[in-house]
């Protein structure tokens, strides 16, 4: 492809040589003659002056390069825009195999592809254009939208409501039983019926072996546009909202609630009950144990502003030369004293 077609195609402004012909993309020091790369982080601008790539996707402010570039507006959007023109996604046929076990109840609508040892349950409904894998398993009573696309060994388990778009990545399991247990007085333990259900809304992406616990009684929620990476636990009855991240290893205690457009870096986790504000951010191994106000960014444990914790931080690393100081004052002190 022409780099001026790749222009055109991404929206963005040719800086260059428009004729140059682009065959495939790479990340900046591994490209080659041929490859488009991008540039986003200002640490890699070095690498300008050796990368083999023809041409770079800029943005708009960046300065002239020695290769062709492409302005944008979002360099990092358009770089993954230019991945799927390059590498689109697989196609699969519209078929049912033969190993697959489908109940007679359960309705697929037109365009699904139901690969080897799928099953799918009783009252089962699934939208146009699906794809489950290969040992995919919907439990009786699922409810599916459309374009849903399921990777091998998902499960979505009884009752369920899932939207439309969704991308369940290999090993995921929707509505599994959420962590529920009564004390007998004797001691052992008593398991609650999780009558609830998990509902996924639409454009939602969970990546692998992460899990969403339904609810003891009402729903655990997903909101839409939501993406959550692999090894996630969202217990039972926590509502994410829109647009939200959550990183590899968050864990959600039950009924935690996190607002729109919220980012939770790898490995934080909350206690239950507690309120998330839209828009907050919670960077890596963050332990939350009270509600966190929305436009905010909280650190460390317990998680505090970032700023109240780098300063926590400071003090703690010095607090053996500042214990060392203060016994040298209470020996002055003592000494002054006569003691």
């Amino acid at each position: 492809m022409k780099l001026g077609e790749m222009a055109k195609r991404l929206g963005c402004e040719v800086e260059g040589d428009s004729q140059l012909e682009i065959r495939g993309v790479a990340g900046i020091e591994e490209a080659q003659t041929g490859d488009l790369t991008f540039l986003v982080n200002r640490k890699y601008r070095p690498a300008l002056a050796s990368t083999h790539a023809s041409a770079i996707i800029v943005a708009k402010d960046e300065a002239p390069a020695t290769i062709a570039m492409l302005r944008s507006a979002n360099p990092y959007l358009d770089f993954a825009r230019a991945i799927e023109i390059f590498h689109p996604a697989p196609k699969y046929t519209m078929e049912i195999h033969p190993t697959a076990v489908i109940a007679p109840t359960a309705r697929i609508a037109p365009g699904a592809h139901v690969g080897p040892y799928c099953f799918v349950d009783d009252e089962v409904e699934i939208g146009r254009n699906a794809v489950l894998h290969s040992f995919v398993a919907i439990y009786r009573e699922a409810k599916i939208g459309d374009d849903f696309f399921a990777h091998s060994h998902v499960t979505v388990r009884e009752s369920c409501r899932i939207g439309n778009r969704v991308l369940l990545q290999n090993g995921v399991t929707v509505g599994s039983d959420g962590y529920g247990f009564a004390r007998n007085a004797d001691g052992s333990w008593h398991k609650m019926r999780q009558s609830g259900i998990t509902v996924i809304e639409d454009d939602v992406e969970i990546q692998a072996h992460s899990v969403i616990d339904r609810a003891t009684i009402g729903e655990t929620r997903i909101g839409h546009g939501t993406k959550i990476d692999n090894l996630v636990q969202v217990g039972h009855a926590c509502k994410v909202g829109s647009d939200t991240m959550l990183c590899g290893q968050v864990g959600l205690a039950g009924t935690t609630k996190v607002g729109d457009r919220c980012i939770l870096a790898g490995q934080v986790g909350t206690a239950g009950h507690l309120s998330i504000g839209d828009r907050a951010v919670l960077t890596a191994q963050s332990g939350v144990p009270s509600d966190v106000p929305p436009d905010t960014v909280y650190s460390g444990y317990p998680a505090m502003e970032t700023l109240a914790w780098r300063k926590s931080v400071a003090i703690f690393n010095r607090l053996p030369d500042m214990q060392k100081q203060l016994r040298e004052l209470r020996d002055a002190v003592d000494k002054l004293e006569g003691k």
